[in-house]
């Protein structure tokens, strides 16, 4: 089990407003030593949250529950900031892959975090699409 792991949104997201879902996601961020996100999570995150409150489509007591969790998990996250290098890298990264710009960021700043920090940083997603492209870079 690897002890540093890039977490995108949507496995933040899961785990929060789906919790006892995925339990495996949940034990792996719990147990992880080290936890890296983009800055571009937290935005996603508080803008999902926000379409939530403004599509009623949960409590509000449960959107509070969550946006803590999700401050809890932010909390103990290395935030790697949107930067020119990874805005390049994701202009280019998995030409062969259907991702999405967000998801190419992701898996930029994902890649760069590797580079920097050595192989055993691993990609935790609730995205196929992305998991799928992590896995071939």
């Amino acid at each position: 089990m690897s002890v540093v792991l890039y977490l995108d949104t949507s496995v933040v997201l899961r785990a929060v407003l789906e919790r006892g879902v995925s339990p495996e996601l949940e034990q792996r961020i719990g147990e992880a030593r080290v936890l890296i996100t983009s800055r571009l999570a937290l935005v996603e995150a508080a803008r999902a949250l926000l379409r939530m409150r403004h599509d009623a489509a949960l409590r509000e007591e449960v959107l509070a529950d969550a946006a803590r969790e999700m401050d809890s998990i932010w909390a103990r996250c290395a935030i790697w900031e949107l930067t020119a290098a990874v805005c390049e890298l994701a202009a280019q990264v998995a030409p062969q892959k259907p991702l999405r710009t967000l998801d190419a960021l992701h898996l930029a700043t994902y890649l760069l975090a590797r580079r920097h920090l050595g192989s055993d940083v691993e990609m935790l997603t609730a995205d196929r699409r992305l998991e799928e492209a992590a896995a071939a870079e």
